[in-house]
């Protein structure tokens, strides 16, 4: 051919040389090499002691359902622990008890399920190699049924079907497993009070000052300038004040800082024509200035960023954002409901004063809301 192509005078033509190697087999030929790598194939099947031995079996089976029911004891351990070392005294000892016993109870009850649940499939499932074929992704009724018989033979293999104290167990560790955290959620909660009530009062009243957050002094409206936030509590709100005041004068509050948390408030002052106030809302300002509870209507974060330009309010916790200009409605986030508006005016001293206390329930909405 390289002859044939020389003679006739295409001087670019390709000849293709063919040469042999060594073991006669052309160059570009696939060649399997001597030496290579063989498949070892899977190593022998070690039977195991559960496997020859049906005592040993038996005895693999009480262990793991003993294990299963010492996870009972231990999740029913933790809702006794917490029913019997309460810690509502506050007294240091009663928190360590207390934390300490329904620890050890709920870290038993995790422990013991999961050694059982490990132990079970080490020592009793059915212990044979085998091998996934792979199958195209969409399934026709074969392949439907195919699979509900691999159900069959997993049920068969593991024996949860004809180990019934076996299965009988786990059943019940994991019934009682959820109900201590079920227990905990309780103390969420106000035991004797009801938390519309709690929400929907707090510290201010007619006539009460607003005052700067920490320092308790009191606001001027002319200290409010446009594009200024003040973070503002009741002026009656200092440890002082607040130890001589009844529990209704508290807005149901026990504690100092339960009560600051649900009447923290930021104040704003914008540029009258920018309001867009609701009609029966048009004296809940003065001059400009709004005030509007600082707790988040989605989980309760402290809403404390406020963008002058947009007249915007963002919480940080989960970017829910709130429109001041407009009764503070939501504008994006999952928050579902505006912040609650607090009425207020000025008192003869010129002194930001609350003309009554929040209209609605302040901070995150919930179920047992009647708006």
């Amino acid at each position: 051919m390289a002859e044939e192509a020389k003679n006739s005078g295409v001087n670019d033509a390709v000849v293709a040389a063919q040469s042999h190697s060594a073991d006669g087999a052309a160059v570009g030929t696939a060649v399997l090499s001597s030496d290579a790598v063989q498949n070892p194939g899977l190593p022998p099947h070690r039977e195991r002691v559960t496997d020859l031995d049906p005592k040993k079996a038996k005895r693999a089976e009480r262990t793991v359902y003993t294990l299963f029911y010492i996870s009972i004891v231990g999740s029913l351990g933790a809702v006794l622990a917490y029913m019997f070392f309460p810690i509502e005294t506050g007294e240091l000892l009663a928190v360590r008890l207390h934390t300490m016993f329904v620890g050890i109870a709920m870290a038993l009850a995790l422990l013991a399920v999961g050694i059982g649940a490990v132990h079970w499939g080490k020592a009793l499932m059915a212990d044979h190699e085998s091998i996934d074929e792979r199958h195209p992704v969409p399934s026709n009724q074969e392949t439907r049924e195919d699979a509900a018989e691999v159900f069959t033979l997993a049920d068969k293999e593991s024996g949860f079907s004809r180990r019934s104290l076996v299965r009988n167990s786990l059943i019940g560790a994991l019934i009682a497993f959820p109900l201590p955290g079920i227990t905990l959620m309780r103390s969420l909660a106000p035991q004797d009070r009801d938390p519309v009530q709690l929400l929907k009062h707090t510290m201010w009243d007619k006539g009460i000052r607003l005052a700067r957050d920490p320092s308790g002094v009191a606001i001027k409206a002319s200290d409010v300038t446009i594009g200024s936030a003040f973070h503002v509590i009741p002026e009656t709100l200092t440890h002082e004040e607040f130890s001589k005041l009844s529990l209704e004068e508290r807005g149901g509050s026990e504690n100092f800082l339960d009560a600051k948390a649900k009447a923290i408030v930021l104040l704003m002052r914008l540029d009258q024509s920018q309001l867009k106030e609701l009609p029966d809302r048009k004296d809940w300002s003065y001059d400009g200035i709004v005030a509007y509870s600082k707790v988040c209507t989605h989980v309760g974060c402290p809403v404390a960023l406020y963008e002058q330009h947009t007249h915007h309010l963002l919480c940080p916790c989960h970017q829910s954002q709130f429109d001041v200009s407009e009764h503070a409605k939501v504008v994006f986030g999952p928050a579902k409901r505006p912040l609650p508006q607090l009425p207020i005016t000025v008192d003869k001293d010129g002194y930001l004063i609350a003309q009554s206390d929040f209209h609605e329930p302040v901070g995150p909405s919930f179920w047992e809301r009647l708006k």
